[in-house]
């Protein structure tokens, strides 16, 4: 018997799988191609995490944890948060063990939100929002930060809240460091920011899975300012290069995280058990692996931004993450896509079109310079002859 598009929830006809992964599939089936593409970290998991598991596995952490998360790990990252950035999260009741900071998203979400209320969602945004926004039938309200160089103001959030009257809106989305533009905010834009929100009562939905990966500056939590009404998103994938390990953090007042816990519970059960024993390994023996890697992210991206400004492209200095957001120069094909397909094609480059972002990302491109340097140097060669070529 055929699938019927009666017998499914109807919101699912409305997603597609990312443009993230579509284009990356795409181009790689292509030889020799130099990807710039994944937000993933080119380095491999640090060794005594890897020895963490194999003695897990050795001592039979193989059965199922509490649906909280092993409170080892959890009293681990409750020292980790409170050290690192000063926000205090009690380890038994105000913090949850996710399979990834995606999952901690979804529950996030489902637990916030009715169908129908909206939420602020500022723009370009990491895209694995957007579906879940829409399957969870909640209505996004965006906030275009373009014209202001991608930093989100007071203003911005008031003027969104004042344009649309009628509707229920009960938080909005914040990524600190951004994925894509990797613009991290400065303590005062944090403060100012913050205060807007407590003023309209909204929950902070605040993604900060980048926060080990500042240049310059330290990171600062939203919820140092405004914890009674976060829901704090981190772990472990880049701080630690552990992406394939699945272990992301929920943080939250207990009154939210006992209702959070409720979904995750019926969303994933836990998160895995052997993943877990290496999680409290990279928190406590491995407290600045990501300051390591940060060492050799900032040559990159300095490597990155000097050669693309050679070639006329224009962009926010990112002071976090691993990512340039970059306005394709007047004179070239503005269509973001087309632009990227004909380098990927013809140069065998790969970066990401900015409307895989949202509309905001139209005339856009994105890079991901967790790369060795040895394709960054080469990639910037490609970049620059099909510059040249197409003058």
């Amino acid at each position: 018997m055929g699938l019927f598009r009666k017998d499914l929830n109807n919101q699912v006809f409305k997603i597609e799988v990312s443009d993230i992964r579509q284009f990356d599939d795409e181009v790689s089936q292509i030889p020799g191609m130099i990807k710039l593409t994944m937000g993933e970290p080119d380095f491999n998991t640090p060794d005594h995490i890897k020895k963490a598991a194999i003695e897990a596995i050795n001592e039979n952490y193989s059965h199922y944890m509490g649906m909280a998360g092993d409170i080892e790990l959890r009293t681990a990252a409750s020292e980790f948060f409170n050290e690192k950035y000063g926000v205090s999260y009690d380890a038994q009741s105000e913090i949850l063990v996710t399979v990834g900071a995606t999952e901690a998203i979804a529950t996030a979400l489902q637990t916030i939100f009715n169908p129908g209320d909206a939420v602020l969602v500022p723009t370009p945004l990491y895209p694995g929002y957007m579906p879940l926004i829409t399957l969870n039938r909640i209505k996004p309200i965006y906030i275009d930060t373009r014209d202001n160089n991608f930093r989100l103001t007071p203003d911005m959030i008031k003027q969104a809240i004042a344009d649309n009257p009628d509707e229920t809106i009960k938080g909005i989305i914040l990524i600190n460091p951004s994925n894509p533009t990797g613009i991290s905010w400065t303590e005062d834009e944090i403060i100012a920011i913050t205060d807007e929100i407590r003023t309209q009562k909204l929950w902070a939905i605040s993604d900060e899975i980048y926060s080990e990966l500042t240049y310059g500056h330290d990171h600062i939590s939203i919820a140092k300012y405004i914890r009674d009404q976060t829901v704090l998103i981190n772990g472990l994938s880049k701080s630690h290069a552990m992406t394939g390990w699945r272990i992301g953090f929920l943080l939250a007042p207990k009154s939210m995280t006992d209702e959070l816990k409720k979904v995750h519970q019926y969303l994933v059960t836990s998160a895995t058990s052997v993943s877990q024993r290496a999680g409290i390994a990279a928190l406590r023996d491995g407290k600045d692996d990501g300051r390591i890697m940060n060492v050799e992210y900032k040559k990159r991206r300095d490597f990155v931004m000097t050669e693309m400004k050679k070639m006329h492209f224009e962009m926010a200095e990112p002071s976090g993450a691993f990512y340039i957001f970059a306005k394709i120069p007047e004179g070239y094909n503005q269509d973001a896509m087309a632009f990227c397909k004909d380098l990927a094609f013809n140069h065998k480059l790969a970066l990401i079109p900015g409307t895989a972002f949202g509309e905001s990302g139209k005339g856009y491109i994105r890079l991901s310079y967790a790369a060795s340097m040895e394709n960054l140097v080469t990639g910037m060669e490609r970049l620059n002859d099909y510059m040249t070529e197409n003058k």
